[in-house]
């Protein structure tokens, strides 16, 4: 099983477009959706797909062929450990469960579990935390 996290940018005109269930039907995709934002003006979709390598490719290679904006999704969150002072203002907006306190009261990050809202970015005092690629 392969597995991928991408972002999907849609233009306007490709707002009504039944693309996740065509990844689902054609490819035999499973689809995870870690975030979605639509406005009048565009969507974005960030999206973890998995199923077998060939589907996924193949899968993503339809999109493209679409002309919906496919990026890979940022790999994590950095914490600058020496900026940061351990004050919790982080893992109180994460709504994942990635940032928490472990048994010594200092920070810590599960990228298995975070979705890269970037909420924990601005909530950051001392700007310790920020998107790594």
């Amino acid at each position: 099983m392969a597995e991928q996290r991408v972002v999907l940018t849609f233009h306007r005109w490709q707002l009504d477009k039944p693309v996740t269930y065509h990844l689902v039907k054609d490819y035999d995709l499973v689809l995870n959706i870690l975030q979605a934002k639509v406005t009048t003006e565009e969507g974005k979709l960030v999206l973890g797909l998995s199923g077998l390598e060939q589907n996924v490719e193949k899968g993503i290679e339809w999109l493209k062929e679409q002309q919906v904006i496919v990026e890979p999704l940022a790999t994590g969150l950095s914490v600058n450990k020496d900026s940061c002072v351990d004050c919790g203002a982080c893992t109180a907006v994460c709504p994942t469960g990635a940032l928490s306190f472990s048994d010594d009261w200092t920070l810590g990050y599960d990228e298995e579990k975070c979705i890269l809202c970037l909420a924990c970015e601005t909530a950051c005092p001392v700007r310790a935390i920020e998107e790594k690629f």
